[in-house]
């Protein structure tokens, strides 16, 4: 095989693992506070958001230190160890237990933080300039295909359910624990890329990454990649890009756990209201695929750059949060066991609500293809530094995102994206004009990118 073919083949490969073992972890979080609410007249006490809260804002610290975990363990190991704790923490819903939970919660916090890391720098190291748009949308597409698989399953097993019985949620959880177990096994197949640099050549990468197997020389690897972390945080590019990727991380908690609670809450929807959460995750999928598919296989065709498929991104979003204030009630998010009876601005549409939850993964697409490429494209040489400075700023918001949602009504929630969202957008244009500037001072075509 090709170097070239390889490195496809080892995308494919990382897109695929990362659909098995999200496929599980999506579904776990769609369904987690409507199983939960089912508990909590029992010996259980937790909250689903608490819990992502805690996941996201363990995740956001420990990207301080993932580029070292990375640089001394290598990227197909750090994703083989933190796939095993995924599959722990989606296992806990078979026999749940507060303890146990929570405890859950923190260790899939720094499993998150160094799979991502390891995510970026292996599809940057198995891309170059003028794939990186294509790698970005082959491994976006086949991730967001997670959110088909699993919620289909839901949305024919819970079909007609009202209460999430015991045998119910031990089925749905089984399945999901080996699903996962599935696409951390696959990172086995990913294979090692040779290194090409001439022995004197001064890279980044490969002092961060390099292969010694000195114990000297791997904690020279982890302060390095530390120090380059604290580095890029403060560059302008990196700082602008804050506030865009700040956005993707409050629409990542709205669409991944508030939007199918809000769903599952409203009384309206008779019998349907939890087999619906289902449906709503795969229009999301559908949105995240289609979206990864023409966004990024097809950025070849473009002459115009990133900032076309942002601006749809934004314009997309807005008009699904529109939708939802007219056809959600207010108080959906945090509505008791016993669900809501209230109405917003019309009579709740079960075809308005699947809409708005395609129209959110195709924007959601829009953003994360493009940060992906982008990020790819700046910080080739940095990448898991790059990378876990993204994380960290998403994980961040989404874990303020999860802690706001037990308190805040849908108004004020579909308000703060919105805000975020305008401003993102902006940030991500000045990047993209300075990149595209770059590019051209260079004598390199801006379609490239």
């Amino acid at each position: 095989m090709s170097s070239e073919g390889k490195k496809l083949f080892n995308i494919i490969i990382l897109g695929v693992s990362f659909m098995f073992i999200f496929t599980a972890f999506q579904s776990c979080g769609n369904i987690a506070q409507t199983v939960i609410t089912n508990l909590n007249n029992t010996d259980f006490h937790g909250s689903g958001y608490t819990s992502m809260s805690i996941i996201y804002g363990v995740l956001s610290a420990s990207n301080l230190i993932s580029p070292s975990l990375v640089a001394v363990v290598g990227p197909q190991f750090s994703m083989v160890v933190s796939g095993v704790f995924y599959s722990l923490y989606i296992a806990v819903f078979i026999q749940p237990a507060t303890w146990a939970f929570y405890t859950a919660s923190v260790l899939i916090g720094i499993a998150a933080a160094v799979l991502w890391t390891a995510q970026g720098n292996c599809l940057t190291e198995n891309s170059d300039e003028n794939t990186i748009g294509r790698n970005s949308g082959i491994f976006w597409a086949l991730l967001q295909c997670s959110l088909i698989f699993g919620n289909l399953y839901i949305y024919f097993a819970w079909q007609g359910k009202t209460h999430i019985s015991e045998s119910d949620r031990r089925t749905v959880f089984i399945a999901l624990t080996v699903i996962s177990l599935v696409g951390t096994v696959l990172f086995f197949l990913i294979r090692k890329q040779e290194d090409t640099k001439a022995p004197g050549d001064d890279d980044s990468t490969n002092e961060i990454l390099g292969e010694s197997s000195s114990a000297r020389n791997k904690m020279m690897r982890a302060v390095a990649a530390f120090k380059k972390s604290i580095t890029l945080s403060f560059t302008k590019e990196m700082l602008l890009l804050s506030v865009t990727t700040a956005y993707t991380g409050l629409v990542l908690t709205f669409f991944s756990g508030v939007y199918g609670t809000c769903i599952g809450a409203v009384n309206r929807f008779g019998s349907e209201e939890k087999s619906l959460i289902g449906l709503s995750g795969i229009f999301i999928g559908v949105g995240e695929i289609l979206g990864g598919g023409i966004f990024g296989l097809l950025s070849k065709k473009s002459r115009s750059g990133r900032n076309p498929v942002v601006m749809l991104g934004i314009f997309v979003h807005f008009i699904a949060f529109y939708l939802i204030f007219f056809n959600m009630p207010n108080d959906a998010p945090i509505a008791p066991m016993e669900g809501t009876d209230q109405v917003a601005y019309m009579i709740p549409s079960k075809e308005v609500a699947m809409l708005c939850s395609f129209l959110l993964g195709l924007g959601d697409s829009c953003f994360n293809t493009q940060l992906l490429s982008i990020l790819g494209f700046l910080y080739s040489e940095d990448s898991a530094p790059a990378f876990a400075i993204f994380k960290f700023v998403q994980s961040i918001c989404a874990a303020v995102a999860y802690f706001y949602s037990n308190y805040f009504l849908l108004q004020w929630q579909l308000l703060i994206m919105v805000l975020v969202g305008f401003f993102g957008t902006i940030t991500f244009f000045t990047v993209e004009w300075g990149a595209a500037a770059a590019l051209a001072a260079r004598g390199s075509d801006y379609s490239s990118i």
